[in-house]
């Protein structure tokens, strides 16, 4: 549920080299360490799932030291996407790797056009809707307009969980690749997208339904700028008709341990995109986090978001791997009216 804006979406957030770069620079076999920063992923990431899922560079200097390649950093990019979106690390590697691999073009009935698929600017979509074709074609013509009747549409059309997950971040994902294999051109069309696709996650919604239990606080951890997935979370949750608390990018440990007193939420959900944002002893202590009157005492359910996340399961939280799974979790834990209790 990540990608890219011009507020520091990026899995892969990096700020742009200086101008007066060389064109060839991208051609230029990367660090682990420069890879890692470009990543917002951790060197010891990286390694991890060269060892466990075959996701390696392709040169290795003196037969010790890496060196990703333009390819490497492309199947990579893939694999941060999809861990993003919830998609199970060993899962998202064979992905990653089968996207590298696939042939050009875009299969399915009709045969591609291979005029388009072949110009300036064209984006790698493959077994998408159709609505993600034209979105990326608006997008690199940076026509914001049709950017924005064609997210709206989608949102309407579909509803914010399908739009979400099958148009917004496939066409994300494209853009992202794009712009790894171009040497860092199409920045700008990654911040149009990305903007566009916030605002249509903020549309006015309905108004919330009787409320029985408190509502659901949507946080990213201190330190932590991404945002987007839980824009949608809250998006989703507002189409039905849940409560919600949105305080967005890294959000103070203080501030946030003062919100959950404060409003006694059902659910609270903390989205870490890389693994040095992500903090146990933050998500135990809102866990901990009790309030109500003496013999009646209450503790939130917590939801943890994001591949920062990844590795053991922790005790008492969950970890749902889509959008889906993530409201049908927050509807039942609102209908039921039951916050976590203490163990």
């Amino acid at each position: 549920m990540s990608q890219p804006s011009a507020r520091g979406d990026a899995p892969h957030g990096e700020a742009q080299d200086p101008p007066g770069r060389s064109a060839n620079t991208a051609d230029v076999p990367l660090t682990t360490g420069a890879l890692a920063r470009r990543l917002g992923v951790s060197p010891t990431t990286l390694r991890s799932w060269d060892r466990r899922y075959g996701i390696g560079p392709a040169v290795r200097a003196d037969g010790r030291h890496r060196r990703w390649t333009p390819e490497d950093v492309a199947v990579l990019e893939a694999m941060c996407r999809l861990t993003s979106t919830g998609v199970p690390p060993a899962e998202a590697a064979r992905a990653a790797r089968e996207t590298a691999e696939a042939p050009p073009g875009i299969p399915g009935t009709a045969p591609p056009d291979r005029d388009a698929s072949h110009a300036a600017g064209a984006l790698s979509l493959s077994g998408v809707r159709q609505e993600c074709r034209g979105l990326a074609r608006a997008a690199v013509r940076l026509d914001a307009p049709a950017v924005e009747e064609l997210l709206t549409s989608a949102v309407r059309q579909y509803g914010v969980t399908v739009a979400w997950q099958e148009v917004m971040v496939p066409t994300l994902h494209a853009v992202g690749r794009k712009w790894v294999s171009s040497g860092d051109r199409y920045v700008e069309v990654e911040h149009l997208l990305s903007w566009h696709v916030s605002t249509a996650l903020r549309r006015p919604t309905p108004p919330h339904g009787p409320q029985g239990t408190g509502p659901v606080v949507l946080a990213c951890v201190p330190g932590e700028q991404h945002t987007l997935p839980i824009e949608a979370l809250n998006a989703g949750l507002a189409e039905l008709g849940l409560p919600t608390r949105m305080f967005g990018a890294a959000v103070p440990a203080e501030a946030l341990a003062a919100a959950v007193r404060r409003l006694g939420p059902s659910a609270v959900v903390l989205w870490a995109q890389a693994r040095s944002t992500a903090s146990l002893p933050l998500a135990r202590y809102v866990a901990d986090t009790e309030w109500g009157v003496k013999g009646a005492r209450r503790r939130p359910l917590v939801l943890l978001g994001g591949p920062g996340w990844s590795g053991p399961a922790v005790r008492g939280m969950l970890r749902p791997p889509t959008l889906r799974h993530a409201l049908d979790i927050l509807s039942a834990a609102h209908s039921e009216g039951t916050p976590g209790e203490p163990p």
